[in-house]
């Protein structure tokens, strides 16, 4: 065994390992190592929308109290670090042009204000589209707006035939990149070290934790010692796991997101995210819809297609980031560099154009846009995997289905009392792995279907 030792080492400098890393140093530890093969947060930190919500129906109070957790932590950060990584607190925006669909949104919200989410105000004559400030903690709750003349009035770009929307106002947007910065060089500061490496194992003494065996990219082998090991690899845990002795029930989910330029402001600058939570046939033309259903590989583009396209502004310019995962696989192990559906960019505007039917205008011809996608790395009830492993010293941080960067502050900070021994907030077994042991869990799980994480 080498004579270096750390109290804990962290495998990735992804969100989940730099905010844990964070956590970990902020608690008092003063040697953390973070193990990285590649470059920090290079990897699918911000690959996703970027995006942070307070929004989270049942089955019960767990994910929510969780993530009121972790907002309130991004909202600290935020002062502390004087606006670093641009928290912005625009809301999402559900719109439908169901009448069931505006029922269920009501009873969702409905939820999520009994859960602690803050109360649901319909149709209110205070409604404020926006807030002054980049962020009000205070304004919390949601708006349901059934009166299609104020939908017309606050949201112009609707499509008329929107029936409701949710304006669900604790949630917003943010830096990814900038946040993960933020976590990695105030871990540094606290004396946390960046290895570069491609983690291979553990040994062990006693029964529990000893070292963590890594190879650098010069294909040379190491072992450093170890109190605590950290597994926060992104897509990677499935294979990190297993090289720990743990198997872990996960699987990696492709998901790929365009940006396209918006030079006819079709979307407010200060728009929030906006959601379509319907069901979505594009629109074609006859001839078109006739010479796409004749091929067996493209007729599924003239099929009803799942709901969940969302989308909103990104940057200073006027770039719209859009998202839509309408065909969802499972794998048990991620693949770069990632290869997206050729047809992703005009399939996922023209369903953001069912939302919104002012950007068909850049339909005929389609600017080239930006094309950049990750991995979610999921489990069977869509929450994250937090605590322990099988040998004692070991633990995880992952599986956040594409939550991961508003989850960051609050899973740091669990996973570090669950290393340091310190006291654990309410919702902490539900995330724990052995909840997967429970035969009774596992069965309710079954036929369960989930929707991608916004």
């Amino acid at each position: 065994m080498d004579e270096e030792r750390f109290e804990a080492v962290i495998v990735g400098a992804g969100m989940a390992g730099v905010a844990c890393a964070h956590a970990l140093v902020e608690a008092g530890l003063k040697r953390v190592a973070i193990l990285e093969e590649g470059a920090p947060l290079a990897l699918t930190s911000d690959k996703s929308t970027e995006c942070y919500r307070n929004y989270w129906p049942g089955p019960d109070a767990a994910m929510l109290s969780f993530m009121q957790d972790s907002i309130a932590g991004l909202e600290r950060h935020a002062v502390f670090s004087d606006d670093r990584f641009q928290l912005r607190q625009r809301g999402y925006l559900f719109a439908t042009a169901r009448d069931t669909e505006v029922e269920r949104l009501a009873e969702e919200a409905g939820q999520v204000a009994d859960f602690g989410g803050g109360s649901v105000r319909v149709n209110s004559s205070d409604y404020r589209r926006y807030l002054d400030a980049d962020f009000d903690p205070a304004f919390d709750g949601a708006d349901l707006i059934t009166d299609k003349a104020l939908i017309a009035r606050h949201f112009p770009y609707l499509t008329p035939e929107t029936r409701g929307v949710l304006h669900v106002r604790r949630c917003g947007a943010l830096s990814a990149q900038q946040l993960g910065m933020y976590f990695l060089e105030r871990a540094r500061e606290g004396g946390a070290r960046l290895i570069l490496g491609r983690f291979e194992g553990i040994e062990t003494a006693a029964g529990r934790l000893a070292g963590v065996r890594y190879r650098n990219g010069s294909g040379d082998g190491f072992t450093v010692g170890a109190d605590a090991l950290v597994l926060a690899p992104g897509p990677h845990l499935k294979a990190a796991a297993a090289a720990a002795g743990a198997q872990l029930p996960v699987e990696v989910e492709k998901h790929v997101k365009i940006s396209l330029g918006d030079p006819l402001g079709v979307i407010r600058r200060d728009a929030p995210l906006i959601i379509w939570n319907d069901p979505t046939d594009l629109e074609w033309l006859g001839e078109e819809r006739e010479m796409l259903a004749e091929a067996p590989e493209t007729r599924w583009l003239t099929e009803t297609l799942p709901a969940g396209v969302h989308g909103r502004p990104v940057g200073a310019g006027d770039q719209v980031l859009m998202y839509w995962t309408y065909h969802c696989e499972l794998f048990d192990e991620p693949q770069f560099p990632i290869e997206p559906d050729p047809f992703l960019p005009e399939v996922t505007l023209r369903g953001m154009a069912v939302m919104v039917p002012g950007l068909k205008a850049y339909l005929d011809p389609m600017p080239q846009p930006y094309v950049d996608g990750g991995y979610y790395t999921k489990t069977a009830d869509n929450r994250p995997l937090i605590g322990p492993l099988g040998v004692p010293g070991t633990f995880v941080c992952g599986a956040f289905s594409g939550y991961g960067i508003m989850a960051s502050p609050a899973a740091g900070e669990l996973l570090a009392a669950h290393v340091t021994g310190a006291s654990l907030p309410a919702y902490a077994d539900a995330f724990r792995r052995e909840r997967f042991d429970d035969p009774g869990y596992v069965a309710g799980l079954a036929g369960l279907s989930v929707m991608a994480q916004l």
